[in-house]
């Protein structure tokens, strides 16, 4: 089977994703395996998915679908258990729900879904696909032919070599422990944990109690996010036409660069979510020890 790009929704301002309205795609090949995708947005500037693999399931590479990227990217489980390795180190990670996986660009990995409930993972990944990052860059490198999925180095001498080990690796599992906390606002101060920041992307979760809401913000880079739990409103300001939506799990919502909103929870119970920033976290011109949003 010869290569398919996957679609690329993209929107002309904010924009609410509901899930019932979320691009569907398989990708994959028989030799790669098939994997169920959600596509929210691949815009300009961000690519946020869903990915699925049944019990058991797994994704690796072939000729026309290769797995090497130009693009950092984050794996955020939603569901079951995600075994993530790079077949041409022999790395092999696992993370579980609520935990997620870094890798930067050039990294070959496979993914299997080792327990018995349906894998559901959030993707995140900049630059994106409009740049030239997945499909196109992939079949410009040398193929993989033989793949690895262990490490027998360390046989012998582990956990004596565990810090050798963490040296050299390519793939991080990330943990609440792992994330760099913020408060962010003055008045209406809003804990923030990220997973990851760098030049491309920036990864986080938000949480807000009961009749909690955010202070007015505005990023360097387009942000997309995704509802894990509870009820989120989402509040714009200095945009025409529809200002207040109202978001459940699984459903979505995009923001251009430089688009100032709020959250808001107005219901009884904690709404939490997690989004992606790309390519700045922070405004332009923004002191970082003086930002709060």
């Amino acid at each position: 089977m010869s290569y398919q790009p996957s679609p690329r929704p993209t929107f002309d301002g904010p924009a609410p994703i509901p899930y019932a309205g979320v691009t569907r795609h398989l990708w994959g090949d028989l030799a790669s395996g098939e994997v169920a995708d959600w596509i929210y947005v691949s815009s300009d500037k961000i690519h946020q998915i869903v990915f699925g693999l049944p019990p058991g399931g797994v994704f690796r590479h072939s000729e026309a679908y290769r797995t090497i990227f130009a693009a950092d990217i984050v794996y955020y489980v939603l569901s079951g258990t995600l075994a993530l390795s790079n077949p041409q180190t022999g790395e092999v990670h696992r993370a579980l729900p609520g935990e997620a996986a870094f890798f930067r660009r050039d990294t070959w990995h496979h993914a299997m879904n080792t327990s018995q409930e349906p894998l559901r993972v959030l993707e995140l990944f900049a630059p994106p696909p409009s740049q030239g990052t997945s499909g196109a860059y992939a079949r410009t490198k040398e193929y993989l032919a033989d793949a690895r999925y262990g490490q027998d180095q360390w046989l012998g001498r582990w956990p004596l070599a565990r810090a050798e080990a963490a040296a050299g690796q390519t793939i991080q599992v990330l943990r609440e422990a792992d994330m760099l906390w913020r408060m962010e606002g003055n008045e209406r101060p809003a804990l923030v944990g990220l997973f990851v920041s760098t030049e491309h992307l920036t990864v986080g979760t938000m949480r807000l109690l009961p009749g909690q809401r955010s202070e007015p913000q505005a990023h360097g880079g387009a942000e997309s996010l995704y509802v894990l739990s509870g009820t989120l409103n989402v509040r714009l300001h200095e945009q025409p036409g529809a200002c207040w939506f109202e978001l459940a799990p699984r459903d979505g919502f995009y923001l251009p660069e430089g688009a100032v909103h709020q959250y808001y929870n107005v219901t009884d119970a904690p709404v939490e979510f997690i989004f992606g920033v790309a390519p700045r976290y922070l405004p332009d011109g923004a002191a970082p020890d003086r930002e709060r949003g």
